[in-house]
């Protein structure tokens, strides 16, 4: 029987899930991300103070979301690709389903998605969503999933546009690469689809430094 990676519960986002999840962040995340790629974070400071946040970020490598999280300060739950849960790779699907991520099919988005993230929202958790679906190695902004905005909406959510910065490969030996993670303003879940579209991609792309090209699909991103 296949395993079902979509459906999580309040339970899943509890105590224990949760005190592992700071020690990851806290003993592996940090040092990692401090010796290895001098890592600097900028505009934590806007970051609400309130529930029901959806970070959501540009998408260059696997440490997106890692490096997310510890520029955020917050307990969040990934939304990831059926196919990671599945990967070759055992440590990343561990890490992946440990972490508190779960699936979403982006094609034909099933009732257990949104259950899911009303669960997370039912917690002190936030969502992490990376809006254009995949690892971009171009420093380009387009191809824009709209999944993001319609979870915003559904669950009063605001948005945190994350920009991740610098990546030009994985570092082999200690400071030997340089990236910075900067958080946006907040985007009210209110705005217009379009609009919220439109400014994520705007403010991102004042982040990175990565060309705009709007663009969006009506699929749900992973």
């Amino acid at each position: 029987m296949k395993k079902n990676y979509n459906r999580r519960t309040e339970k899943d986002y509890g105590f224990l899930r949760t005190l592992y999840y700071n020690w990851f962040v806290l003993c592996v995340v940090y040092p990692v991300s401090k010796l290895m790629y001098n890592i600097k974070i900028e505009g934590r400071e806007n970051v609400p103070q309130t529930s029901n946040l959806i970070f959501a970020g540009n998408h260059v490598s696997y440490l997106d979301p890692p490096l997310l999280t510890l520029a955020v300060g917050k307990n969040v739950a990934y939304m990831a690709k059926q196919e990671l849960f599945n990967d070759k790779n055992w440590l990343l699907r561990f890490l992946v389903h440990s972490l508190g991520g779960f699936a979403v099919n982006r094609e034909k988005p099933e009732l257990a998605t949104f259950k899911t993230v009303k669960a997370v929202f039912n917690t002190h958790w936030s969502l992490g969503i990376f809006p254009q679906g995949r690892i971009i190695k171009e420093p380009v902004i387009e191809n824009i999933h709209k999944g993001f905005v319609m979870f915003a909406k559904k669950f009063k959510a605001d948005i945190v546009p994350v920009g991740i910065c610098g990546f030009d490969g994985y570092a082999k030996k200690l400071f030997e690469k340089h990236m910075t993670v900067k958080v946006g303003k907040p985007i009210s879940y209110t705005l217009d689809e379009d609009e919220i579209v439109k400014e994520w991609a705007a403010q991102i792309s004042e982040m990175t430094g990565f060309e705009n090209r709007i663009g969006y699909t009506e699929k749900i991103t992973g």
